[in-house]
């Protein structure tokens, strides 16, 4: 049953059923009968068919929600098994906001030197696909925002406080400043994140809430993108402080935001299971150990 459940949650992810046959690893016939035995066995229609996939029946999403549990179970199960007969290893798939990628190495180095049997995959994915990777079991941990927008049925875990750095050319109007008000910031013309990630969305926010409702001159999905256009002079740009300090800053002038002065929390998303399987509740543990500020002496 397992194995058609998997099928289920494969053309829950791909709507197509070829391509959900594909990551299956099976034929499309072979796909196709086991959906039709999985809805004999259950008694009920799960998929509405057609020339091509057309979605689910409402009984087929409420299945749906059963596949991710009964799989998650079926796979922390499997890894409790191998951990107990041969220590903590497998492949962990990461999914992060692009601008808290450079904390991925924060964890995923010393996580790796206590656990060498542990693989990586990385992507970048915007917040809201980050959270539908999560519950559709595509994806084992997430890195993303955890105190700005719904998050949905997830655990989350704070992994630090993001703040701003104003990016502009050396040698203008702010050479001699210390800071950047929000206003200011806004009458620059201003590269910025594309309107599907969530640091836009909270940038926007907070240069509508400066009396700025311009359009930005530039926009990308790259922050990397963003660095590299105000280097090259005549664009600025408002990028997380942990992101900027990647780059070589001594070509632009970097200058703290304020009034207001705005962080926002970054953390750890993993599916709403207890308990997790062990590969994700040790990398948990391990976020959990770098967002713990040392003590003092």
């Amino acid at each position: 049953m397992i194995d058609k459940l998997e099928f289920l949650l494969a053309l829950s992810r791909e709507r197509h059923f070829g391509r959900a046959a594909e990551v299956c690893g099976v034929t499309q016939p072979t796909l196709s009968a086991g959906l039709k035995q999985l809805e004999d066995m259950l008694g009920v229609r799960l998929v509405d068919r057609g020339s091509r996939f057309q979605g689910f029946t409402a009984e087929g999403e409420r299945v749906l929600d059963w596949a991710r549990r009964i799989v998650g179970d079926s796979r922390a199960l499997r890894e409790e098994v191998n951990a107990l007969k041969k220590g903590l290893s497998g492949h962990l798939r990461i999914a992060a906001i692009p601008t808290a990628l450079p904390m991925v190495a924060a964890l995923t180095t010393p996580f790796r030197a206590r656990h060498p049997n542990v693989s990586f995959n990385i992507v970048s994915r915007t917040s809201i696909s980050i959270l539908t990777q999560i519950e559709n079991l595509d994806v084992d941990v997430g890195i993303t925002y955890i105190d700005n927008e719904p998050l949905g049925r997830v655990k989350s875990f704070p992994l630090y406080q993001e703040d701003y750095l104003f990016l502009t050319a050396k040698g203008g109007s702010l050479e001699n400043a210390d800071s950047v008000t929000w206003r200011e910031a806004a009458q620059s013309p201003l590269c910025l994140m594309s309107p599907d990630m969530q640091n836009r969305r909270i940038i926007d926010r907070l240069l509508t809430q400066a009396d700025n409702t311009g359009a930005p001159a530039l926009e990308s999905d790259s922050a990397t993108a963003l660095v590299a256009h105000v280097q090259a002079g005549g664009w600025s740009s408002i990028v997380p402080r942990q992101f900027a300090e990647l780059f070589d800053l001594s070509k632009v002038k970097a200058l703290p935001l304020v009034e207001p002065e705005v962080t926002q929390g970054v953390g750890i998303v993993v599916v709403e299971r207890d308990p997790l399987t062990p590969l994700i509740a040790a990398f948990v543990n391990e976020a959990r150990h770098l967002a713990t500020p040392p003590e003092r002496a």
